[in-house]
C-alpha cells in the first residue's frame, strides 16, 4: 500500500482544547468533519497519547477552535509539540472561555464549536470522538488554515531530520566522540524509531507526521 496516496485527502487545522475539573489543556489536530444535522454533529479523531485525549474520555466536552491562514508557526509548536503533562499550555494565555468553560483561542482563527460528546470509538492509535455541537460561533472572515497551506506556508522548510543525522556532537567533557544514534522520537505523539538511520520518506505510524518532526535518541542519553 503506498500511504502517500492518503495525502491527497483533504484537511483542516485546529487547536483542540478540554476541561476536567480544574485542568484544561489543547493540542493541534487536523481531524474534524461535521457528520449529521438535526441535532448538528462532529466528529474528532485525537491520538490516545495525548493528554487532551484522556482529558475529553473524562470531560465528555471540547472546543475546536478553527485556525485560520494568519496562523503562525508558532502557535501550532505551543499546542502542538509539547505535552501537557509537562507544560500549562493556558497558564499565560488570556483566552475567553465557552458555553462549557473551555478556553479557546480568538486570535488567528475565523471559528470555534463546542461539542458534547455523545459516542466514542477506540480505533487503537485514536479514539473517534461523535459530538453534538452545543454552540458555535464566528471570530474572523479570514480563510481556514487547511493541511495543505500548513505544510507549504507555515512549517519551517527546514532539513532538521538530515541536520541532526549529521550532528556530532562531543562527549565525556570534550573528547572528541561522536554520540552514537539509536533511535528517533516523534516530537507530535512520543512514537519511537529504533535505528540509526530514519528513512528519507518515513512517516509516524501514530500520528502520520514525516522525519522533519523527529528528533535523535543517543546513546547512554
Amino acid at each position: 500500500m503506498d500511504k502517500k496516496a492518503l495525502y491527497s485527502l483533504s484537511y483542516g487545522v485546529f487547536m483542540l482544547s478540554t476541561k476536567s475539573g480544574d485542568t484544561v489543556n489543547g493540542c493541534i489536530t487536523n481531524t474534524c468533519i461535521q457528520v449529521a444535522n438535526s441535532p448538528t454533529r462532529i466528529a474528532i479523531s485525537v491520538i490516545n497519547a495525548n493528554y487532551t485525549c484522556e482529558l475529553i474520555k473524562q470531560s465528555g466536552v471540547f472546543a475546536i477552535t478553527l485556525l485560520d491562514n494568519t496562523c503562525n508557526f508558532y502557535t501550532i509548536q505551543h499546542f502542538g509539540f509539547q505535552s501537557g503533562r509537562n507544560v500549562d499550555k493556558f497558564g499565560n494565555l488570556q483566552c475567553p472561555v465557552d458555553c462549557n468553560g473551555i478556553p479557546y483561542m480568538n486570535w488567528q482563527a475565523c471559528a470555534v464549536i463546542s461539542g458534547k460528546v455523545v459516542e466514542s470509538h477506540d480505533l487503537g492509535s485514536h479514539t473517534l470522538f461523535i459530538a453534538e455541537v452545543v454552540d458555535a460561533k464566528v471570530l474572523s472572515e479570514n480563510p481556514p488554515l487547511t493541511y495543505a497551506d500548513y505544510q507549504a506556508n507555515v512549517k519551517p522548510k527546514a532539513d532538521a531530520a538530515k541536520a541532526d543525522a549529521n550532528k556530532t556532537d562531543a562527549a565525556g567533557g570534550g573528547n572528541g566522540q561522536e554520540k552514537k544514534i539509536v533511535g528517533w522520537r516523534c516530537k507530535i505523539c512520543n512514537y519511537v524509531y529504533e535505528g540509526s538511520e530514519l528513512p528519507a520518506d518515513f512517516s509516524c505510524p501514530l500520528c502520520g507526521h514525516g522525519p522533519e518532526d523527529f528528533e535523535p535518541i543517543y546513546a547512554n542519553d
